[in-house]
C-alpha cells in the first residue's frame, strides 16, 4: 500500500468513527485538506493558525490538518468525502467536478492586488543558461509542476502549442514532472531541467517573485534569489483556484466556515498571508460557473 492511499484510507476511519461520534449539532472534526507540491512542514506551519480559527469559529473538537503528497491526494479526499475544506487550482478543482459535480462547492476565491481574480503560468529557466525566450528554449528539456496543476501542466498544454505553433512534444526535448511547484523551481536550478513551468500572480517585481505565488513563497522562504532566474514565457489568465467545501457537511456549518473565510483577510491577515502564499486584497464569492473554461479546457485536453 502506498503512503496515500494509507493517508486517506485512515482519513476513512476516522471520518467514520467521526460520523458514528456526531453530536446532535453537526461534527466533532472539521478535515482541512492541503495540496501538494511544498515542504510538507511548511504547509502545516502554515495552515496552523486557520485551523486554530477554525475549531474555536465552527465550535468542533478537533480541526485536522492532511497534507497530500501531491494534487490527487487532496482531490481523491474530496471525491471520497474524507476532506471538508480545500483550496485547489481551477484545474484540480475541474478534475473533481469531472469525476462527481456534487462532491463540492467552489465558494471563494482570492482577489490580487491589483483588482483581477487570476493569475498566470510563468516558464522559468536558469539566467546562466541562456534561455530567454521560447524560440531559445526549442529543443530543450521542460518540467512541469504536477499533472493536476492548472500553471503547471493544463494551461501550458493549452497555451504552449500556440505560442510556439507546434505540439509541445515536438518543439521541446525531454519532458517530466518536478513533484509539485516549490521541487520544479528547484529542478531547474539543479539543472534538472531547463525550462519549467510555475505559477505567480504576475503583479509587482519579477525580483521579489511578484505579489503572489509559488516563486513568492520560495523568495520569502528564503530558498530562492529571483537573480538565479528568468522569465521565459508567460500564459493568459488563469482564474485564481477555489476554496472548496464538501457538500454534505451540515448547512449550518458550512454557512459559518465561508462568514469565517470571508473575514479572515480583516480579522487576521498574517494568518490570510500564510495559507494564500502572498499578498491579496482578500476573497470574492464565486460558483461552478467561474471555472467552467477550465473544466472544459480539462476535459478536451487530460479527459478528467
Amino acid at each position: 500500500m502506498s503512503m496515500k492511499s494509507a493517508l486517506f484510507g485512515a482519513v476513512a476511519l476516522t471520518a467514520a468513527l467521526v460520523s458514528g461520534a456526531a453530536s446532535a449539532e453537526g461534527i466533532t472534526e472539521f478535515r482541512v485538506g492541503i495540496l501538494g507540491g511544498e515542504n510538507e512542514a511548511d504547509r502545516l506551519r502554515n495552515f496552523q493558525c486557520l485551523a486554530d480559527h477554525l475549531k474555536t469559529e465552527l465550535k468542533v473538537e478537533k480541526v485536522s490538518l492532511f497534507p497530500a503528497a501531491d494534487y490527487d491526494g487532496t482531490v481523491q479526499g474530496l471525491l471520497s468525502g474524507t476532506i471538508d475544506y480545500a483550496e485547489l487550482g481551477a484545474s484540480a478543482y475541474a478534475k473533481v467536478y469531472l469525476a462527481d459535480p456534487n462532491a463540492v462547492t467552489p465558494v471563494l476565491t482570492t482577489v490580487q492586488t491589483d483588482g483581477s481574480t487570476g493569475y498566470y503560468s510563468i516558464m522559468v529557466a536558469r539566467k546562466d543558461s541562456g534561455i530567454k525566450t521560447l524560440e531559445d528554449a526549442k529543443g530543450k528539456t521542460i518540467g512541469f509542476a504536477d499533472p493536476d496543476s492548472t500553471s503547471g501542466y493544463l494551461i501550458p498544454m493549452v497555451d504552449l502549442p500556440k505560442a510556439i505553433k507546434a505540439p509541445i512534444k515536438e518543439y521541446f526535448g525531454e519532458s517530466g514532472f518536478g513533484g509539485g511547484h516549490e521541487n520544479l523551481v528547484l529542478a531547474v536550478l539543479d539543472k534538472k531541467f531547463e525550462v519549467g513551468t510555475t505559477w505567480g500572480s504576475g503583479v509587482g517585481e519579477f525580483d521579489e517573485g511578484y505579489t503572489s505565488g509559488n516563486l513568492r513563497k520560495m523568495v520569502d522562504k528564503g530558498i530562492l534569489d529571483m537573480g538565479d532566474l528568468v522569465e521565459v514565457w508567460r500564459s493568459t489568465l488563469i482564474p485564481n483556484g477555489p476554496v472548496v467545501v464538501r457538500n454534505g457537511l451540515p448547512e449550518d456549518i458550512k454557512a459559518k466556515f465561508v462568514a469565517f473565510m470571508e473575514k479572515l483577510p480583516e480579522t487576521d491577515k498574517a494568518c490570510f498571508q500564510a495559507i494564500q502564499g502572498g499578498d491579496f486584497t482578500g476573497f470574492t464569492k464565486v460558483d461552478p460557473s467561474f471555472y467552467q473554461t477550465i473544466i472544459d479546457a480539462r476535459k478536451l485536453t487530460i479527459g478528467g
